[in-house]
């Protein structure tokens, strides 16, 4: 009998950690799990007002997982655990080093940190302007390849050395409007207004008669929850929403295909490509789609396309 209550509290309890899954907006890949995720009834009002989870959002930054989307506790350096004997090859940090940048920091100066580290291929995404764990692993990177006490944060050390390696950042590697190159449009997004969509690409434009207005980098659902391809029309937005179906935030959601929509991911802007939705159009820069979502109407068209 107490066997048989040990398997049933086992069961029941690896059925509460399966109901704890991300919805269309957050997914960690491959499989399983439902397409779409946005239809159905609206949420009460006290959740509709409650923010995605992560940072700001000016700086597109959000999400779990402790990234450059929501601030983390640092993890203990191999490198200070235990001071160095004098016959010690490497360098050890020096405890009078004042942290210029670290761990929860969000302004410009780290906007031109991480551009200058993307220069170096060292930062694989378009700057934030916030110092998360993913900025704090590429200055551990670069201070290992330079020789320079692995802290992951930047002293005056590290920044000098960066500037001399690197150049001043352009406008447009500060705050580029796409990290993705945009595709070739789709014949279909050379009239009217259209949220057009490339699998190929990775990115969304926003047309109206051809010409290109906004774009932004996107993902798509998993292999088991693709997002659908086809020529639609946004049937209604929602500024704020629940999933219905995964009980995830879904801000600025532009419905066009049975519960798919187009919306801000906290998740793909704190883990990238490194994740899917459940097949809606996941968009990480979160101040970029408001405006977006002011613009577009019931009614437009949507191409999603390869």
């Amino acid at each position: 009998m107490k066997r048989s209550s040990a398997i049933r509290r086992a069961v029941l309890a690896a059925a509460t950690v399966a109901l704890v899954v991300t919805g269309c907006t957050d997914r960690t890949g491959g499989s399983g799990g439902g397409s779409g995720g946005g239809g159905g009834t609206p949420q009460s009002p006290a959740s509709a007002s409650a923010p995605a989870t992560g940072g700001s959002a000016s700086d597109g930054s959000g999400g779990s997982g402790g990234s450059d989307g929501k601030p983390s506790s640092p993890a203990p350096s191999s490198s200070s655990a235990a001071p160095s004997s004098p016959s010690s090859s490497s360098p050890s940090p020096s405890p009078s080093a004042e942290a210029l940048m670290k761990d929860g920091d969000e302004n410009e100066q780290v906007r031109e940190l991480q551009a200058r580290l993307r220069q170096l291929d060292l930062f694989d995404r378009a700057p934030t302007g916030f110092y998360g764990s993913i900025t704090g692993k590429s200055v551990a990177a670069f201070q290992k390849r330079r020789g320079l006490p692995v802290t992951s944060t930047v002293d005056a050390a590290t920044w000098e050395l960066l500037l001399s390696l690197t150049k001043e950042p352009t406008a447009d590697e500060l705050k580029p409007s796409t990290t993705n190159k945009l595709d070739t449009p789709d014949p279909r997004c050379m009239t009217g207004r259209v949220l057009c969509i490339s699998k190929e690409s990775r990115t969304l434009a926003w047309m109206i008669d051809g010409k290109v207005v906004s774009s932004f980098d996107v993902r798509f659902g998993s292999e088991n929850t693709p997002t659908r391809e086809g020529e639609f029309k946004v049937e209604w937005k929602a500024r704020e929403w629940t999933s219905t179906i995964y009980h995830t935030p879904m801000p600025y959601s532009m419905f066009f295909s049975r519960g798919q929509a187009v919306h801000y991911s906290a998740d793909f802007a704190a883990r990238g490509y490194a994740g899917a939705s459940h097949g809606c159009v996941n968009v990480r820069d979160r101040a970029k789609l408001a405006a977006l979502f002011d613009q577009v109407k019931p009614g437009d068209k949507v191409v999603v396309h390869w």
